[in-house]
């Protein structure tokens, strides 16, 4: 048998390093540590740790004497480590934040913007002084950006954003990354980003789930075996669009009936006669009636909508993010009851209906995961030569 070839052992060593990675992301842990994570050998995990730290991009901690055989110094990822950018385009906001690898967070800003009737020049021009800004705080180099949208995304333009109608056939992250001067920012949904967020770098709501996102639209991101569920084109999780209704309430999207015109933010506020959501949330704090009883019936419309999903998808847990984090106690009753009655074989397969621990977050973290995972799922990325303080090592690939 003839000895491996150079392409097989650089898949090798591809695959050694994306084990380690994700081990350091469980926690800072020595070298002998690490070879337990990994099932690797130590001389390995040494061999592959040494260029990780020379680029900074891990470092030891002091050593640690436990008492038990030789003294360990515990690796993790450095502080000066390259960090992603996650910007958010929503239909009430701009977000930015700043991560590390190992999803600490460096920097954040988001500004509240009615974005409805905003073209995309405006759009791009305002995200990327929001971007730069948030950049300049960080201070150290950049891997990448991740953008997220309110609408479908296929192949990079945006082709479908009925609440952001400015979007559409708009290939935007080409446009920011030409306003950035950065050679490319992988755009994405915002509900597939935000699920995205509850996978990467650690998963907090198991393999099998569904977040929701509430907002005068309503996304959802489905995970399913613990990879997220985008369909043949693209195109699924689009749960506000899920007709509840039969010749019900006209929708921006052109239909009638759409579950976001019963539970979207804006049908919410309008039936609650609220001017806002912080409005809202101060009047169920008092004990308001009628904004609860508006609450409430937004909570059976949407679970009106999750029962079918649940049926057609079998996931065993909802996640309950956007403006329905701030709502969850008194949206959640009435989405429960119609998941009692919607969803088929409900005491045989319980659902577990919980609020996103992200919060209003979620979304811009679950952009910058696009480029923290693929870079730890292609280390090439991270051990690629360039300055290491200047920001000049940048992602290349969407």
């Amino acid at each position: 048998m003839s000895p491996p070839g150079p392409v097989h052992l650089r898949q090798v060593r591809t695959g050694n390093l994306q084990a380690l990675l994700r081990a350091v992301l469980d926690g800072p842990a020595s070298r002998a540590d690490l070879a337990t994570r990994t099932g690797l050998t130590k001389a390995t995990v040494t061999s592959l740790v040494e260029p990780l730290l020379r680029q900074r991009i891990l470092t030891e901690d002091p050593v640690v004497n436990t008492g038990r055989g030789r003294p360990s110094r515990p690796l993790r990822f450095a502080e000066e480590a390259p960090v992603a950018v996650g910007a958010e385009i929503n239909v009430r906001h701009l977000g930015v934040t700043v991560q590390r690898l190992d999803g600490t967070t460096v920097a954040e800003r988001h500004i509240d913007l009615d974005n409805r009737h905003r073209d995309a020049d405006d759009l791009i021009d305002r995200l990327a002084d929001l971007v730069r800004t948030t950049i300049t705080e960080s201070g150290v180099a950049l891997l990448g950006i991740g953008l997220a949208v309110p609408g479908i995304v296929r192949e990079g333009t945006v082709v479908h954003a009925p609440n952001v109608p400015g979007l559409t056939d708009v290939r935007i992250g080409d446009r920011l990354a030409a306003a950035l001067g950065e050679p490319a920012v992988a755009v994405d949904n915002e509900a597939n980003l935000a699920a995205l967020a509850h996978l990467w770098p650690h998963r907090l709501a198991g393999d099998d789930f569904v977040y929701v996102s509430g907002d005068v639209g309503i996304g959802a991101g489905i995970v399913l075996g613990g990879s997220l569920f985008r369909g043949r084109g693209g195109f699924a999780g689009e749960l506000g669009h899920v007709v509840i209704e039969r010749g019900g309430r006209h929708c921006a999207c052109g239909g009638q009936g759409c579950v976001e015109q019963y539970a979207g933010l804006r049908a919410i506020l309008a039936a609650a006669g609220a001017p806002g959501l912080d409005a809202l949330c101060r009047a169920l704090r008092r004990g308001d009636t009628h904004s609860r009883a508006a609450v409430n019936c937004a909570g059976s419309a949407l679970g009106t909508a999750l029962a079918s999903l649940i049926n057609v998808c079998d996931v065993a847990t909802v996640v309950l993010g956007g403006c329905y984090a701030s709502l969850f106690d008194d949206l959640a009753p009435g989405v429960r009851a119609e998941l009692g009655i919607g969803v088929l074989a409900a005491a045989r397969r319980p659902v577990t209906l919980t609020v996103s621990p992200l919060g209003r977050a979620a979304v811009a973290r679950g952009a910058a995961a696009l480029i923290t995972r693929r870079s730890c799922l292609e280390p090439e990325l991270l051990l690629a030569p360039g300055p290491s303080a200047t920001g000049d090592r940048r992602s290349t690939t969407v």
